[in-house]
């Protein structure tokens, strides 16, 4: 077995991502079959596939890193350290991502093409919640796609590929969907493409940590789930969707996608210092 797992790590990027995810499914594939026949809830088959996932790969990573690769230090080799200089970048980059979203929605509302409403239920709980939810995705999203992912291209190509390369692979996951929907919403792909790619400069800016990208998009996620949960906000339709966001989604609009990209330009700016 031991030979096999050191001829895995010889074999191309895109063998042993494969080989990666299929021993990631492959086991989970029937438990959520099991879930889906059993719970009828759709929240509750949700929270219960993708929790088992999570904690899955979460088990699966660091015995990958170490015997697959020979990395002892598993998180910490794909970034995830736990140290007060990763805390501080974790916060800084949860305030980025939140400013962006108000920033984001106060302009739009200045220029009359929203109004502002109370919240639909609980001001605490909408915080609370959305925190939970945005760190929650950000962690597993930045984990997979900027630790793991990023690491195994790392090791074959050209670092600046792989940062286009990986930011392509995250918005295509995002955007699986029938086809006319992907028409549809096709300005989603390009805000996907821009966050992949602030978040992976991001990486870079802080020599491999995690913990200012998985802040930038948890904030992100965080405030726009305060605001669309919280039906904070109501389009005044004075302008079409293709600028403040179709189906209301900033990041599929002419408003978020200029904010994105001015976030992934600082975010490169960063890392180019870091690299002179």
């Amino acid at each position: 077995m031991k030979i096999n797992l050191l001829s895995l790590a010889q074999r191309p990027a895109p063998i042993r991502l494969g080989c990666f995810i299929l021993s990631l499914l492959l086991p989970w594939l029937s438990y959520a079959a099991t879930v889906f026949i059993i719970v009828k809830d759709e929240n509750t088959r949700t929270i219960l596939t993708m929790g088992i996932l999570a904690i899955e790969f979460l088990f699966l990573l660091p015995w990958w890193s170490k015997y697959i690769h020979q990395q002892p230090q598993g998180f910490r080799h794909y970034g995830l350290e736990f140290t007060a200089k990763n805390g501080v970048e974790l916060l800084r980059g949860v305030a980025i991502g939140l400013i962006n979203i108000l920033i984001l929605f106060g302009l739009q509302g200045i220029f009359g093409w929203l109004v502002w409403q109370q919240p639909s239920f609980s001001m605490l709980q909408l915080v609370f919640e959305g925190f939970v939810i945005g760190l929650g995705v950000a962690f597993a999203e930045e984990l997979f796609f900027r630790g793991l992912i990023y690491d195994e291209l790392q090791r074959d190509y050209n670092s600046e590929a792989v940062v286009w390369i990986v930011a392509i692979i995250f918005a295509l996951l995002h955007f699986i969907k029938p086809l006319p929907e992907i028409i549809r919403t096709s300005p989603q792909f390009l805000g996907l493409l821009l966050l992949g790619l602030a978040c992976a400069w991001a990486k870079r800016s802080c020599r491999g940590r995690l913990g200012l990208p998985i802040g930038i998009h948890g904030g992100l996620v965080w405030g726009n789930y305060i605001i669309e949960v919280g039906k904070l906000i109501k389009y005044t339709g004075t302008t079409p969707q293709w600028v403040t966001g179709v189906n209301n989604n900033p990041l599929a609009g002419v408003m978020g996608l200029f904010g994105l990209t001015l976030l992934a330009l600082w975010m490169r700016q960063k890392q180019l210092k870091v690299k002179s």
